[in-house]
């Protein structure tokens, strides 16, 4: 067998590793403003219904979603659109390029969920149990 066999029958599995590292990586922004935790200044006194606080519940629901493989497209879309908005309302003012305005992160995510959106959500995943995979 070829190496580019064996590494393509890794695919679904090296697919599921990002999704969860990047839900767990996630799940913490919106931690740190609903709950203070793990704590973060800059977020720590986030009101609930403030534009923050909504960003930080859809935040954790999407981030257990795309954890747990559930919904995981919908979900993904979601948090693309998330981070995106982000992105261009926090960072691009600042300047045109991500390194300088401090959007390196989020734009990453909003690409990797974007991928997720296409590519599913791989193996170890509800929504392969449900077949929707």
């Amino acid at each position: 067998m070829s190496l580019i066999a064996t590494l393509d029958n890794f695919r679904p599995k090296a697919l599921a590793v990002l999704r969860i590292a990047s839900s767990l990586f996630f799940l913490q922004h919106g931690l740190a403003k609903l709950i203070r935790f793990p704590y973060v200044e800059q977020l720590a006194n986030v009101p609930l219904l403030s534009q923050f606080g909504i960003g930080g519940i859809i935040e954790v629901v999407g981030s257990v979603l795309i954890l747990i493989g559930l919904y995981t497209r919908a979900a993904a879309f979601v948090l693309s659109g998330l981070a995106a908005v982000a992105y261009f309302q926090f960072h691009s003012p600042h300047s045109f390029f991500p390194i300088l305005n401090g959007g390196e992160l989020v734009a990453l995510f909003s690409f990797v969920f974007f991928y997720l959106i296409f590519a599913g959500p791989g193996a170890w995943s509800l929504d392969g149990r449900r077949g929707e995979a």
